[in-house]
């Protein structure tokens, strides 16, 4: 069985991450495609752009961003099934870009999927 992983997409790349894919709605500043190196985009993944804006990367602000965001993930089986079908075949390394590494949409993410006994 693989694993689900997160990490910042300005970190290098490496072998051991497996399939990676970008979880951010807008491309991160300053990197290249050949840089980020990532086998997809899944903007779908994402926030809005109305909750992204909302929480402002705001720590006082990310359990009840957590809850929101959750409720978008519910709302979208069809990007959760495809995300646990890559995670089925190889390591799934999801790619975020915010600076923090604890309070950022890719945390809940990867522990929504987690939730899934794939």
């Amino acid at each position: 069985m693989s694993d689900i992983r997160i990490k910042r997409v300005y970190e290098t790349a490496s072998r051991e991450d497996g399939y990676r894919v970008l979880v951010d709605r807008l491309w991160p500043r300053g990197l290249s495609r050949e840089r980020v190196q990532a086998s997809m985009w899944l903007k779908e993944a994402a926030p809005t752009a109305p909750l992204r804006k909302w929480f402002g990367h705001d720590p006082a602000r990310f359990e009840e961003f957590r809850h929101r965001y959750l409720e978008e993930l519910s709302a979208k089986p069809e990007v959760i099934a495809g995300l646990l079908e890559l995670a089925r075949k190889d390591r799934l390394t999801l790619l975020y870009a915010a600076r923090d590494p604890e309070c950022n949409h890719a945390v809940v993410l990867r522990d929504y999927l987690l939730s899934f006994h794939y």
